[in-house]
């Protein structure tokens, strides 16, 4: 910022002052205003004008007397104080509490109007769901949090409010506050306070499974953060197909919700998409098929003006009478240059080909879905990393993805295994990653999505449904990367931590543990450090086709700060 002139006689002074940084655990402090004393006009006697007047020619006499020796020398003056340029002053972001949303249980759809309001049934006698939840300690102290459902019924507390934070010489072991395996029937939410004015570390995650029924297989979902934008690709609306659009407002404030629909053929222009009221506290479901039918794959952008919401897709197929698999399709990043997707599992590839050649299965391979939402063509390069390095796509890895639309690639003919699936372009598209388990047609088969992954950086809160085959997958790119990991067992104890080494350009899976120390593991925490790498956790039940996956939240920020400009 310039200042043109400098503060007059009868004004203060100016100071400026800068927060602390983010991350930083010191208290606020606020920058000084600026204050400016108003000047009134002066009324002077009528008997000194006269006198006044003759001033004023002396002094114009001895003005145009300096002129030339002010000319000269202002070269050669010092510039006024007032014209350096100030730095923006900080001002720091109050924090708030941490919200995670995790979807309620997976519903068939009863008969449904014209319209494209959802209405369920409940779903088959053996399904279960449940919500695993873990929240860090900051400072020595948790913060307080609760896991209970969108209405605030049916709550527990995973941790009191704290009392006063210890002092800094005080030993401040990292402690966790853990709510294990609690069983859901509808839409629950995580809620953790923030402690020293920091975002608290906490995530929860939600698993629901079924041995019958039209939606037997696996399906989970990490409890989404509440956002006014977000990405959702991988929904199907073709015959047999069944997507479900869930829209949750867990804030104070209604939330008015528009879509984006973007097909195969180009933007989807959808009556109904936009303008979509969701009230505080309840969650509005929107049958996709309604807005654009017969898709096969479809990418969803859901921008909210007032409150943020939670999206998720409910997903599930039915190929005739068989059930073809069951999943939560949630946010992935932004559109960016370069998307990441890892734990993508990939079966036998003769035994893929062999189903996919049956009418009706052609969705039960692995593929990437890219949406390119702006107005040009995106060249996009895809690698697939997997245990012993890069391995080549069958179709050369280079494909041009048209703008407006999606486009499947398909990835059969890669080696059985599990792999991080990167692609990159010069123009920003969206990405996620099938995959599917069962490769006998007429039997029950699952499917998953994989969405595009954050980069893993500083103590991520991992949760880790209970039961089945569990699996930790870590993808590192260009160089090597350092993975820590310390599990949470059900009795509020971080464990020691392990350390993966993962070389660039590869994929390594950890196996879960039931137990670690005699207690139960609910969670990690996970750090990374070197060049980037990504996670996910990989999710099975042994001898059935079952398959989901989840992905990592973002590590929470430390303090936030905005620069605040003053001026005239």
């Amino acid at each position: 910022m310039h200042e043109h002139t400098p503060p007059a006689a009868d004004e203060a002074p100016t100071k400026g002052g800068k927060l602390p940084q983010a991350g930083k655990a010191a208290g606020t402090g606020a920058g000084e205003g600026r204050e400016k004393s108003g000047r009134g006009a002066t009324r002077v006697p009528v008997g000194k004008v006269r006198a006044a007047s003759v001033a004023g020619v002396a002094a114009g006499v001895l003005i145009l007397a300096g002129g030339g020796a002010l000319v000269a020398g202002g070269s050669l003056m010092a510039a006024p104080e007032s014209s350096r340029t100030v730095p923006a002053a900080e001002a720091a972001v109050p924090a708030g509490a941490s919200l995670g949303v995790c979807p309620g249980p997976a519903r068939l759809l009863e008969g449904t109007d014209a319209g494209t309001d959802a209405q369920f049934r409940p779903e088959s006698a053996t399904a279960a769901t449940r919500v695993s939840a873990a929240v860090l300690s900051a400072g020595g102290v948790l913060p307080g949090s609760r896991l209970a459902r969108l209405d605030g019924t049916a709550g527990v507390d995973i941790s009191k409010d704290p009392g006063p934070a210890p002092t800094a010489a005080a030993p401040q072991e990292l402690l966790a506050g853990v709510a294990a395996d609690r069983a859901v029937d509808q839409v629950s939410v995580l809620t953790a306070n923030a402690v020293a004015n920091q975002n608290a570390s906490a995530a929860g995650a939600m698993k629901y499974t079924a041995r019958d029924g039209d939606l037997q297989g696996s399906a989970a979902a990490t409890c989404g953060q509440p956002s006014n934008d977000q990405w959702l690709a991988g929904a199907g609306t073709t015959v047999g197909r069944t997507s479900v659009l869930a829209l949750t407002n867990a804030s104070s404030t209604p939330a008015t919700v528009s879509l984006e629909l973007f097909g195969a053929g180009g933007q989807v222009q959808a009556p109904g998409s936009r303008g979509l009221l969701v009230a505080p506290g309840t969650t509005r479901s929107v049958v996709l098929a309604g807005l654009a039918p017969n898709e096969a794959s479809l990418t969803v952008h859901v921008r909210s003006a007032g409150g943020p919401v939670a999206a998720s897709i409910q997903q599930s197929v039915l190929r005739g009478l068989t059930p073809g698999g069951v999943d939560f399709i949630t946010p992935g990043t932004a559109p960016s240059v370069r998307q990441v997707m890892t734990g993508v599992d990939i079966q036998d590839p003769a035994g893929t080909a062999a189903l996919t050649a049956q009418p009706g299965y052609k969705d039960a391979g692995p593929a990437l879905e890219l949406t390119v939402p702006g107005a040009s063509d995106a060249v996009v390069e895809i690698k697939l990393y997997g245990r012993d390095g890069q391995h080549a796509l069958p179709s050369g890895g280079v494909i041009t993805a048209k703008a407006g639309s999606t486009t499947e690639v398909s990835l059969a003919g890669v080696p059985a295994g599990q792999y991080t699936v990167a692609a990159s372009s010069d123009v920003s598209f969206v990405a996620a990653a099938r995959m599917g388990r069962g490769l006998q047609p007429g039997q029950p088969l699952d499917v998953a999505w994989a969405p595009s992954a954050v980069r893993l950086g500083s103590q991520h809160v991992v949760p880790v449904p209970k039961g089945g085959l569990r699996q930790l997958v870590f993808g590192a790119l260009d160089a090597r990367a350092t993975i820590t990991y310390a599990p949470i067992t059900a009795d509020g104890k971080v464990r020691a931590g392990a350390t993966a080494d993962i070389a660039g350009g590869t994929t390594a899976s950890i196996t879960i543990p039931e137990q670690a120390d005699g207690a139960d593991v609910v969670g990690y925490v996970v750090s990374a450090s070197g060049d980037a790498a990504y996670g996910a956790v990989l999710v099975g039940q042994d001898g059935r086709n079952d398959i989901s996956t989840l992905a990592f939240l973002a590590a929470a920020a430390g303090q936030e700060t905005v620069p605040v400009t003053l001026g005239y």
